[in-house]
Order: C-alpha cells, then sequence, then structure tokens
C-alpha cells in the first residue's frame, strides 16, 4: 500500500495531509500526470528564478567574472555525477516496488543503504576535490583565479549527495512534493545569497565575487537538504500516528544462504546506478572537456585568455539557460515516466507505455516550439532586456532553432532508462559527445569561428543525440511515429514567427521596445494556440488535466 494519503475537503499544509480525528486518511497514488504538473509547476518557479541570478550577476561583476564561475561549474557537475548519477534513480524504482509489495521497512532500508553509498562516495570526493583544487586551476584550466571558486564549490558534494537520495526516496514513493518544495526553497535561498556573496566580495576582485556567487549556491543546496530531512522526518511522525493497514505487510527475511539483506539491496542498487551513472558520466565529463577544450581552442585561435573566458562565459551563463527555460517541461516529464513506464513495463502492458511515451513526446515539442519562436525572433530585445546589451543575441538566434530537439530528448532517454536500456542511452550519448568535442577542436581553434564554433558543435550534439535516442525508443518497443504532429508543430511555429515579426515591426504600438516586445510575443502565443486547437494538436481533453480547468467530480 502506498504511503500517501487522501484529503476528505482538506487542502494539505506543505505537501501533508491532515487527519480527522482516528479516521484515516489514504491518499490516491499521484498520477503520472498529476506528479508531472508538481514538478512543473516547481521547474517554472525555479526556472523563472534562476533568471534573477543571470539578469543579475552579469550587471554585478560583468561577464569574466560569469565566466570564472561558469569555468569552475562543469567541475562540479562531473563531481556529483559520480555521486548522484545513478543512485536516486535506482532508489526510486526499488522503494516504488517495496511500496507496491506493501514492504515499508523495506523502503526504508533503501533509503538509508543508498544514504551510506552516497555519504561514503561524497565525503571521499570531497577530500579528493580540496587537495585537487590548486592542480586543477594551474594545469587543467587556463585561468588560475579559479582557484577560489572551485574551492568554494566543495562543501556542496557531500550536500548533493544526501539531498538526492531523499529526491529518489520520495520519488520511489511516488510524491513529487518534497521534491518540489525543497528545490523551490533552495532557488530562493541560493538567489538571495549568491548576489549578496557576490557583491560583499566585489571590492576584494572578481575572481573572489566568482567564489562569493559560489558560496550562495552552497548555502541554498544546504537548506535544501535541510527541508528533504524535515519532510522525512515529518513523513515517519505522520506514519506512526496512522492508524495500522489491513493490508499483510510482506516480511523481506532473506532465506537460509542467502546474503543479508542489505549487502542484497546494495548489490541491486548497483546494477541499476552503474549503468546510468555512466551514461551521465558521459555527458558531465563532455560538459567539463568543452569548458576545457573551448577555452584553449580559443586561445589557438588568437582570442586573449580574459576575452576568451567572456566570450563561455555568455554562452553557458546567458544563452544556454534562456534556451534551456522551455525545458522544465520536459526534465518534468522525465522524472515522472521513470515510475510510470517502469510500473508499465513490469506489467508487460505495451499500450500503456506508448500512451505514455507518445503524451510526453508530444507535450515536451508543442509546449517547447512557440518559446522556439520567441528566443529566434526577439533575439536583441531579450537579450537587451535581460542582460543589458545585444552582444548574445546572434549565439541565441543560431542555437533556438534547434533547441526542439533539446526538449523530446529528455523524455527519450528516461524511456530507456525506464525500459532497462540505459546502456543503449549511454552509447548514443557517447557518440555524441565525442563529435561535439572533434568539431570543438576543429572549429573553434579558427579564427573565422571562434566561439561560433563551439556552438556548431552544441547544436550538431543535441540533433544527434536525441535521433539516436528516438531511434533506440522505436526499435525497443515498436513505437509508431506520428509524422502528423512535428509537421504541425513546426507549421504553427512559422506561422507564429511570422505573425509576431509583422506586429513588432509593421504594427505601431504604443510603449516602450518591451511593452512592444511583451504584446508581440503574447499575441503570437495567442495565434499559436489557436493553431494548437484547430489542427488537434491540442485537445480539450488536455485542458482538462490543468489544476485550474480540471472538472470536478
Amino acid at each position: 500500500m502506498q504511503h500517501i494519503y487522501k484529503l476528505y475537503g482538506q487542502t494539505p499544509v506543505n505537501g501533508f495531509p491532515f487527519y480527522h480525528g482516528k479516521k484515516e486518511c489514504p491518499l490516491k497514488k499521484q498520477s503520472f500526470i498529476q506528479g508531472t504538473l508538481i514538478l512543473l509547476a516547481a521547474g517554472i518557479i525555479n526556472r523563472m528564478l534562476g533568471f534573477i541570478p543571470r539578469i543579475a550577476l552579469p550587471r554585478v561583476m560583468g561577464a569574466e567574472g560569469v565566466g570564472l564561475y561558469q569555468l569552475a561549474y562543469p567541475f562540479f557537475i562531473v563531481l556529483v555525477t559520480v555521486i548522484t548519477g545513478g543512485i536516486p534513480l535506482a532508489i526510486a524504482k526499488m522503494v516504488a516496488e517495496a511500496e507496491g509489495e506493501n514492504q515499508t521497512d523495506k523502503s526504508r532500508r533503501i533509503l538509508h543503504t543508498g544514504l551510506a553509498l552516497s555519504t561514503a562516495l561524497g565525503l571521499l570526493f570531497t577530500l579528493a576535490a580540496y587537495f585537487a583544487a590548486p592542480w586543477v586551476a594551474n594545469v587543467i584550466l587556463t585561468d588560475k583565479r579559479v582557484y577560489y571558486t572551485f574551492v568554494s564549490m566543495i562543501p556542496m558534494i557531500s550536500i548533493v549527495a544526501v539531498s538526492a537520495v531523499y529526491r529518489g526516496y520520495f520519488q520511489g514513493k511516488q510524491n513529487m512534493i518534497p521534491s518540489a518544495l525543497s528545490s523551490v526553497l533552495e532557488s530562493v535561498i541560493r538567489i538571495f545569497f549568491m548576489l549578496w556573496f557576490a557583491w560583499l566580495l566585489l571590492p576584494k576582485g572578481i575572481a573572489f565575487a566568482a567564489a562569493g556567487a559560489m558560496l550562495g549556491v552552497t548555502v541554498g543546496e544546504l537548506a535544501g537538504m535541510l527541508v528533504l530531512l524535515w519532510q522525512y522526518a515529518y513523513s515517519l511522525k505522520k506514519d506512526k500516528a496512522a492508524p495500522a493497514s489491513s493490508a499483510v505487510v510482506q516480511p523481506d527475511a532473506p532465506s537460509a544462504g542467502e546474503e543479508p539483506s542489505g549487502k542484497r539491496l546494495l548489490r541491486r542498487m548497483l546494477r541499476i546506478a552503474v549503468p546510468v551513472t555512466a551514461g551521465r558520466l558521459v555527458g558531465s565529463f563532455s560538459y567539463l572537456l568543452e569548458s576545457i577544450i573551448t577555452a584553449r581552442s580559443l586561445a589557438l585561435a588568437g582570442i586573449a585568455a580574459a576575452a576568451a573566458t567572456a566570450q563561455y562565459g555568455s554562452l553557458q551563463g546567458m544563452v544556454i539557460p534562456l534556451l534551456l527555460l522551455p525545458g522544465v517541461l520536459s526534465s518534468s516529464l522525465a522524472v515522472s515516466l521513470v515510475p510510470s513506464l517502469s510500473e508499465a513495463a513490469a506489467r508487460q502492458d505495451m499500450p500503456t507505455i506508448h500512451k505514455r511515451l507518445q503524451q510526453a513526446l508530444r507535450l515536451a515539442m508543442v509546449t517547447g516550439a512557440p518559446f522556439v519562436a520567441v528566443m529566434y525572433i526577439f533575439a536583441v530585445p531579450l537579450c537587451t532586456i535581460l542582460y543589458g546589451n545585444a552582444d548574445t543575441a546572434p549565439m541565441l538566434r543560431l542555437m533556438a532553432p534547434f533547441a526542439l530537439f533539446l526538449y523530446i530528448q529528455s523524455p527519450l532517454q528516461a524511456a530507456l532508462q525506464a525500459m532497462d536500456r540505459p546502456g543503449r542511452a549511454l552509447l548514443n550519448t557517447l557518440i555524441g559527445a565525442v563529435i561535439k568535442i572533434l568539431l570543438i577542436l576543429l572549429l573553434a581553434s579558427r579564427p573565422e569561428f571562434g566561439i561560433y564554433g563551439a556552438i556548431i558543435a552544441i547544436i550538431v550534439n543535441s540533433v544527434l543525440v536525441t535521433l539516436l535516442h528516438g531511434y533506440s525508443v522505436v526499435r525497443l518497443i515498436k513505437l509508431s511515429v506520428r509524422v502528423s504532429d512535428p509537421i504541425k508543430t513546426v507549421a504553427a511555429l512559422v506561422i507564429m514567427a511570422a505573425g509576431m515579426s509583422y506586429i513588432y515591426t509593421s504594427v505601431p504600438l504604443p510603449g516602450a521596445d518591451w511593452l512592444k516586445f511583451l504584446i508581440s510575443a503574447i499575441c503570437g502565443m495567442a495565434i499559436y494556440l489557436g493553431l494548437c486547437l484547430l489542427t488537434g494538436l491540442i485537445s480539450a481533453r488536455d485542458l482538462e488535466h490543468l489544476p485550474f480547468l480540471k472538472r470536478r467530480r
């Protein structure tokens, strides 16, 4: 029995239900759409909040300071991927299975096993990162000032290791509320301390300001972890207060000759986690190598170190986050898809697998397309409004049309992981990473390309990996591809883009440039929504899934 409870005419407080006297209030398990919407709401809030430092940090410490911050961050991503890459997913799958078998005690043993493994790895890599910091800054990276930022990020490693385990545990129970609440609070606190610490340390120099920004991220991660710990303690208290279930709880005692339960759990956890971690490591190492090779290639192209750092900071700190903003839905879909598809696969329910995956792909594509049009048509006003100058607009306009591939990549990769094909996802990611690095070396080192050589390499990588994932999924589950959906989406996107461009350039609109941009974008969104309804890309039934439009039954 799932330890989630149904509310009787009440609203939960901080995601937890009320109890009415001695009456038990069993909650319905969050559905695929409900879980996605919860994560989507948190993701949208986080992405919107995330643009506060993206806008403010360049104004506080400039593109060069952002570049110092971005140069250190890929190392953190690699270290965290080693520790948490596949462990949360393994915990989520194992906890979901245990809860389905009414083995609540086993769920907690899975959590404790994951905590022991993740914490041990976190402490090990924290020490390794601390002693390697001077070598990384002086030898690996091209700018010695990164040392202070690198050292500031080290405490985060163990914090993130613990947080990831608890998120996997709650997701295994198909309760997305704790993860959503902790991530939102983490974002709020992180933004405040990033800007405050960067401002406080700026008089000491740009290097210290970048280190202060990273310290602010550490404070935010600590707050997020404490929220998860509080919610876990609260859920334990509620479980003890609830009346005993009438369902029979299955014991998980090992039979004679079997190894102890903890070892069995650890071995199975590693069997699930290692391939997933390897796949994510490829992406993380690719990101790390990208930062190193891009800096060195730009140096070969004759660009000074400070200018190269500023260009890379503009790409990774300004353009890429803007492109990934609409991907919040696809990320939410990917998290919800894993338990949903895993459950259907265990029942060998292929129709449900096809339905869920087609839902996810259509939603990711249809919701991402209008933002692609906005970023392409309004690249200059967007960058001017957000970052104070339009220098990054050509980068954004070049990358925007290919962002759709990024939005549908996450659900495809989640499908491969849920269907126990992480090795296939790993191979696809590895192929894309190798080609990306080779293209960066080939193009970014040439003066006529410069930073645009790295941009072309990133575009090729996103398109290639998405196509490889799609091919693997189609072959694996014999998924029927609806060619009409992408055709309709692209057609609606083009018409929307033409309409926005005409309104912005030809229709006399009152007010400042930002108001003209806003009016044009809203009109374009209205055109796109109307076309989606007319062509059947969005139906009235889809809209009923939205909480504020959902019919009361």
